[in-house]
C-alpha cells in the first residue's frame, strides 16, 4: 500500500461520532488521487468527517438535495484580488496550492459500505479519491467525463491494494 508522489497536506475535521481515518492515511490515499491525475507539486485539502444530520444540511444548501450523501467537494476558489494589491509569496503560494474542502458523511459511508460488501475503509479511500478528483476539476456528469473519471478512481484505489471500487464482490 505505497503511493509515491509530492506531499499532501491534511488538515483533518472530525465532527462524526463514528471512528475515523487519521491524517497518515488520508494522505496516502489523497496523494494515490494526485499520482494517478499527474499532479506533481504538494497540495493541502480539508477532510471534515460529519453525522447525518450535517451531512443532510450541508447537501440541502449547497445541492439543494435534502438527504445525506456520502462525500461532498468543495473546490478551493481563488478571490479576486483587487488591482495593484499583492498577497505576499507564501500567502500566494499556499492559495496555489489548496485543492479545497470534502465533506465525508460517515453514516453513510457505513452503509454504503455493508451495501456494497466493502470494508469501511476501502470506501472511505475510494470516496477521498473521488473527492480528491472533484476538486481537480474531474466529473461525472456524461458518459465521458464518467468512464474518464472512473477509470482514474479504478487505478488509484488499485494502487493502494484495495479491490475494483464498482464491484460489489468482496470485502478488502
Amino acid at each position: 500500500m505505497s503511493v509515491s508522489g509530492e506531499p499532501v497536506w491534511i488538515n483533518r475535521q472530525k465532527a462524526s461520532s463514528l471512528r475515523c481515518p487519521g491524517r497518515a492515511r488520508l494522505s496516502l490515499w489523497a496523494s494515490a488521487a494526485l499520482v494517478v491525475a499527474g499532479v506533481n507539486h504538494p497540495c493541502a485539502l480539508t477532510v471534515r468527517f460529519v453525522d447525518s444530520e450535517e451531512g443532510q444540511a450541508l447537501n440541502a444548501h449547497y445541492r439543494h438535495k435534502n438527504y445525506a450523501t456520502n462525500v461532498l467537494s468543495f473546490p478551493y476558489e481563488q478571490p479576486d484580488i483587487p488591482e495593484g494589491f499583492e498577497l505576499p509569496m507564501e500567502e500566494a503560494q499556499a492559495d496555489e496550492h489548496y485543492l479545497g474542502d470534502l465533506v465525508i458523511c460517515m453514516p453513510v459511508v457505513g452503509d454504503e459500505a455493508k451495501a456494497q460488501h466493502k470494508s469501511a475503509e476501502a470506501h472511505t479511500a475510494h470516496l477521498v479519491i473521488h473527492g480528491v478528483l472533484h476538486l481537480l476539476g474531474y466529473d461525472h456528469e456524461n458518459p465521458i467525463e464518467a468512464e474518464r473519471m472512473e477509470s482514474l478512481e479504478i487505478l488509484a484505489v488499485r494502487q493502494l491494494g484495495f479491490a475494483h471500487p464498482y464491484l460489489e464482490q468482496c470485502i478488502h
